[in-house]
């Protein structure tokens, strides 16, 4: 599958990360290195996030520690343009 990444580096609890979505709608997902590499592989993963039709979206990271951010399409024809900003504090 075909995705885009931005590894947002290490993040404490409570910080919100904001994707601001142009063209079509998106899976957003927000993952620690671990599931970033099972999501890569093609295996099952956890992560926070979903399937999103509007923008912004804004997450809230879990627990302190290194994130991934991820977008793509579902293996559907889509496209678009992404920007990402993290937020600190709740």
């Amino acid at each position: 599958m075909r995705f885009v990444s931005w590894d947002l580096g290490q993040q404490p609890a409570g910080a919100r990360v904001r994707v601001d979505l142009k063209g079509t709608e998106a899976n957003v997902r927000l993952l620690d290195p671990t599931n970033f590499a099972a999501y890569k592989a093609g295996r099952g993963h956890n992560y926070v996030g979903g399937h999103y039709k509007r923008s912004p979206v804004v997450l809230a990271i879990p627990t302190t520690g290194h994130w991934h951010l991820t977008i793509d399409y579902g293996g559907y024809a889509g496209s678009g343009q992404a920007s990402v900003t993290v937020l600190q504090g709740n």
